[in-house]
Formats: structure tokens, C-alpha cells, sequence
């Protein structure tokens, strides 16, 4: 029997455990290539968990092309050959020492171990890895993306056409590092019209709310630094300070309706009192994953909470253009009256996320080191991109667009809604946003998302478990349903399936068909 070992106690899911010892045992080469491992009913009897625990691992590993099954032989290491990156080859695996990395950077072979030379380990948990699993068929409500079908294609190909046609040698040519000229003018005539008056020099273009988050990182924070996040949080945000040696501080999101919403502002008191931090990261619209929105209240207490302890606020706005109905309200950077909120934005939730156009604003001379930042990172964001938006902008296509959209994306919503009320069982519940692109629901005490999400794809349906977004301490009970990307019909069946998978679980339990210690170590 393998080598394994679980530790109940800890806050890390049992699969995740026994998913990473298997992946180190297959780069240390104590598991080669060919090598046969325990079904999934055997290992859980051997360890003293649920089989689903087990197949969740191996569904994982599977994904990644460690393993592969085979029909009425087991399941096996998967052979590098086949060209998966993780792999190795045999002959590599063979001379691999036992135990621990090998320390040359070279396999017997001669081939480069690159593995040895990397860096870091980011993306480990990065929810992408549920992605590829979305092309074959399945009804998959994982991403939080627009909804393509609606792209203006053929007004777009337009707008390129006209900036080739009148300033096409321009374009292509090498340009400034703070973003193309008539793409920047009609960012600031956008923003002055919501309420932001801006100068020139306060406005940075960026290729996206990723590359600001990670510019500003490299701008702000050394190895060590504390930033306090909302928890759960949008994954990509971990990966950029995780990778930077960065502490995160996670402050619970609230999310039920009876109260106020967003992060958690006596949460954020303490982190402040308790740490030095270098600034507060929050999504005040329609937070990714929670859908929870900051009332304006808070917004002022959070402002004044920055303002006391002289940190800075980096407000996430790439929902805020969302909202279904009611009164927009005031960003954090409109009722900033201390210069300490940088506000992020970017084209891809309200337009083309290929596009990777987005934007930073802040004091002109943070501008100014984000700049000089982004100049050493990829001199600037793609011009040819940037002149299209500038000029479909102009045309006052981006604002019909977003109309448009709107009204999509609240049908789509409230059909989750309706789909939800009909099919969920008593005791799940889940956020009501009035915008954005994604919601959040908890299942009763005592149940795992993740394992839930084994049974689901065995039925066609995907959907993102909460551990994915959880700074600290994640909770297994909850995931994130995204419905933007995703048709009434689509949504109304995946919803009747996850609803009919969670019901027969239940019964499952009802008739005592887990042990009560079988129960207890699958929910750790």
C-alpha cells in the first residue's frame, strides 16, 4: 500500500492531501510511469476516509495527466511521453531518487529537469484547472465571463478597420507607456460623466485588472508585506501576492440579506490595528464570488478606517457597471476625499475580456511608478487593441453594448434565481445580487462542495467550489454559480440536476449510508 497519510485535523480538504503526496511520489519518481495505484474504494478503506475523498483526488490528477483509467484493468501512472507537462520521462522517473527532489537539474538521460528551476509554485489551486473540463458538452456555470454569443463582431471588425485606414502606422509603431492618446481622452470623458474628474497624468492603461494587480505589487510590496483581502476573494489576486511572498490578511465577506454586505469592516479594524498593512484590495460591486455589495455607509467607514491607520485602499471596479436596477452607488474613489484610493477597471466583464484593455487611476505620482513599473514589465498595453476600444467607445457602441447586456445578464439572473427556488433543497441558500456576474450558495452544515461536484460532472454540470477563493480557513459548504456566460434553458437544467444530486445525497444520509466517522473525515 502507498505511503500515505491524512491529517484530519488540519483545515486543508482531505483530497487536496492525498492529490498532493500522489503528485510528489510521481516528480520524485517513487511512482513511475506504468505503475498501478489502489482503487479508490481500497485506499479510502486503507486511510479511513469516503471513497468519494479519494475519487476527487484521482478525478484531479486525472485532469492533469498524471493518471489515467482504464476499464476493468485500474488506474495508472500516466506515461510522460504522452506530452503532458507534469509528466516525466521514464528513464527520468527510474534515476529520480526515492523520497526527495533529485538536486541536478538534469535527468539521467541528460534531459533538462525544469521542475528543479522553477522559481515558485504558483497557480497550484487557480481555478482555471476546472476550465478545460467546460468544452465537452457539460453545462458549465464555473466562469464568471460575458456571454460571447452577444460580442458585436462585426462592429468591432469595423472599428479596427477605420483606426488601420486613418492611423494605422501609428498604431503598429512602438507607444507610450501610460496608453494610447484618444483611448485615455475617452476614458476620462467616461469617467468625468460618472463623476470622476480626472487629469491626464492620473490615469494609467493596463492590460487588464490582472496586470494593475500586479504592478502594483511589484510598485508597493516586498516579501513580507501584509495586504488584507476580502476572504473569500477573486483567486487571481492570490496568485499575483502569493507569488510576491506577500502575507495576505483574509477579512470575512458578509453576504446575507438581513445586514449589511461586502467585507467585514470590524474585521478590517482589527487587521489594521494588529498589523502593519500596505493597503486594503475590495470589490465594493457585486464581489467576486459573493456577489455581496458594500452599502454606502460602509463605504464611508472603510474610508475612514483607511484614512486613520494611513493605508490605501485599491477598489476593484470591474463590476461596478453591472447593476440590474436600483441607484448606482458612489465608487470608493468618488467619495475619497484624502487621495487614498487607486481604483482598478479594466474592458473585460462590460465588453471583450480578449482584448486585455483595462485601466488604473490614482495620485499622479503612484501613476508615475506604475508607469516606470510597467515600462520595465512590457513597455505598453497593445495599441492596435487599445485604438479599436478608443474608437468603438467614440461611436457609442460600448455604451449600447452595456445596455444590451444588462438586460441579458439580469434575465440570466433572475432565471438562476427562479431555477434555485424550484430546486434546492430546504436548507441551501444562496446571495440575491442586483448585478454582476456570479452568486454564491452555501449548502447545509456538513456537506462538501467539492465532493458534490464529483457527482454533478458525473451528470454534465460544472460549477466552481468555494475552496478555490478562500484566503484562510476555507469553508468546504460553499461554491460559486456564474450565469452571465450561460442561457436561461442551461441555466433552469443545471440548476434541476445539481438540486437532484444534492437531493439524493441527502437521502443517502437520511438512510445511513455513510458511517458517522466516514461523514466526519470527508467534511474536514
Amino acid at each position: 500500500m502507498l505511503p500515505l497519510q491524512v491529517q484530519t485535523e488540519s483545515h486543508v480538504p482531505l483530497y487536496v492531501q492525498i492529490r498532493d503526496q500522489l503528485r510528489a511520489m510521481v516528480h520524485t519518481g517513487e511512482l513511475r510511469p506504468g505503475d498501478r495505484i489502489p482503487a479508490s474504494r481500497e485506499l479510502a478503506t486503507s486511510l479511513g476516509v469516503h471513497r468519494t475523498t479519494v475519487a476527487n483526488a484521482y478525478a484531479e490528477l486525472e485532469s492533469e495527466g498524471l493518471i489515467e483509467g482504464h476499464v476493468g484493468r485500474g488506474t495508472f501512472i500516466r506515461n510522460s511521453s504522452q506530452d503532458h507537462p507534469a509528466g516525466r520521462s521514464a528513464d527520468g522517473a527510474r534515476n529520480g531518487h526515492r523520497g526527495f527532489t533529485p538536486a541536478p537539474p538534469t535527468l539521467g538521460n541528460g534531459t533538462l529537469r525544469w521542475e528543479s528551476l522553477f522559481a515558485d509554485e504558483r497557480g497550484e489551486e487557480a481555478l482555471n484547472r476546472i476550465y478545460p473540463q467546460t468544452s465537452n458538452g457539460a453545462i458549465s456555470m464555473v466562469a464568471a465571463r460575458p456571454a460571447e454569443e452577444f460580442f458585436p463582431v462585426e462592429e468591432l471588425r469595423s472599428c479596427t478597420q477605420a483606426v488601420l485606414r486613418q492611423d494605422g502606422a501609428e498604431i503598429l509603431q512602438l507607444g507610450s507607456t501610460d496608453g494610447y492618446g484618444p483611448l485615455k481622452r475617452e476614458l476620462l470623458t467616461q469617467l468625468t460623466r460618472e463623476g470622476l474628474r480626472l487629469k491626464n497624468e492620473q490615469l494609467l492603461v493596463t492590460a487588464g485588472v490582472q496586470q494593475s494587480l500586479d504592478l502594483l505589487c511589484k510598485a508597493f510590496l516586498r516579501p513580507g508585506d501584509a495586504v488584507v483581502l476580502e476572504d473569500p476573494t477573486y483567486p487571481g489576486s492570490m496568485t499575483v501576492f502569493t507569488a510576491a511572498r506577500v502575507r495576505c490578511l483574509g477579512v470575512p465577506v458578509r453576504t446575507g440579506a438581513g445586514g449589511p454586505q461586502g467585507i467585514d469592516l470590524d474585521g478590517v479594524e482589527a487587521a489594521l490595528s494588529q498589523n502593519r498593512v500596505k493597503f486594503v484590495l475590495v470589490t465594493p460591486d457585486w464581489q467576486n464570488p459573493t456577489g455581496a455589495s458594500l452599502p454606502i455607509e460602509s463605504r464611508r467607514r472603510l474610508l475612514e478606517l483607511a484614512g486613520r491607520h494611513q493605508v490605501a485602499v485599491v477598489e476593484d471596479c470591474i463590476y461596478s457597471r453591472l447593476r440590474f436596477s436600483g441607484p448606482r452607488i458612489p465608487s470608493l474613489r468618488a467619495l475619497d476625499r484624502n487621495g487614498i484610493v487607486i481604483q482598478i477597471d479594466s474592458f473585460s466583464k462590460i465588453a471583450f475580456p480578449g482584448l486585455r484593455v483595462g485601466w488604473c487611476i490614482a495620485p499622479e505620482n503612484v501613476i508615475e511608478r506604475l508607469r516606470l513599473v510597467k515600462q520595465a514589465t512590457d513597455l505598453h498595453t497593445d495599441q492596435l487593441a487599445q485604438a479599436t476600444l478608443a474608437e468603438f467607445t467614440r461611436r457609442g457602441c460600448l455604451e449600447r453594448h452595456l445596455k444590451k447586456m444588462r438586460r441579458v445578464y439580469e434575465s440570466r439572473c433572475r432565471a438562476l434565481f427562479r431555477a434555485l427556488e424550484k430546486h434546492m433543497p430546504e436548507g441551501v441558500e444562496w446571495t440575491r445580487p442586483e448585478g454582476g456576474m456570479c452568486l454564491w450558495v452555501t449548502l447545509p452544515a456538513g456537506y462538501d462542495a467539492s465532493e458534490l461536484l464529483i457527482h454533478a460532472r458525473e451528470r454534465g454540470v460544472l460549477f466552481a467550489p468555494g475552496r478555490y477563493f478562500f484566503v484562510q480557513m476555507p469553508r468546504p459548504n460553499v461554491f460559486r454559480l456564474g450565469f452571465a456566460g450561460i442561457d436561461e434553458r442551461k441555466i433552469a437544467r443545471g440548476v434541476e440536476i445539481l438540486g437532484e444530486v444534492l437531493r439524493e445525497e441527502m437521502r443517502k444520509r437520511q438512510r445511513g449510508g455513510w458511517r458517522r466517522d466516514e461523514a466526519r473525515v470527508a467534511l474536514v
